[in-house]
């Protein structure tokens, strides 16, 4: 019963997930044509923007700061956008392992 609950709750935040509007917003916001044009502006490969768009590569850390940079929005704003409704972040205060033989 755990599981199927925990299934149901991920299922819900992969459905409220969509890159795509942040896109948009950003493409209306920079008064851009394109996602080519997009990927320019933010300085990235133009896969990039794809990848996102088709849910195949996140939206990572360095390009939320990229997209706040470029269009003045806030990171909190930007993570809305893409339906991203967390409050926080939690930080590990775990060390990676090191390298063998390091």
């Amino acid at each position: 019963m755990v599981n199927a609950t925990a299934a149901v709750a991920q299922q819900e935040a992969v459905e409220q997930y969509d890159p795509n509007v942040l896109i948009d917003t950003l493409l209306s916001t920079l008064k851009l044509k394109n996602d080519a044009a997009l990927s320019r502006a933010l300085e990235v490969a133009p896969p990039v923007i794809s990848k996102i768009r088709h849910r195949h590569l996140p939206v990572g850390a360095s390009m939320l700061i990229r997209m706040h940079e470029e269009s003045g929005m806030s990171i909190k704003e930007l993570r809305a956008l893409m339906g991203d409704r967390r409050d926080f972040f939690r930080i590990s205060d775990r060390r990676p392992a090191s390298p063998a033989g390091a």
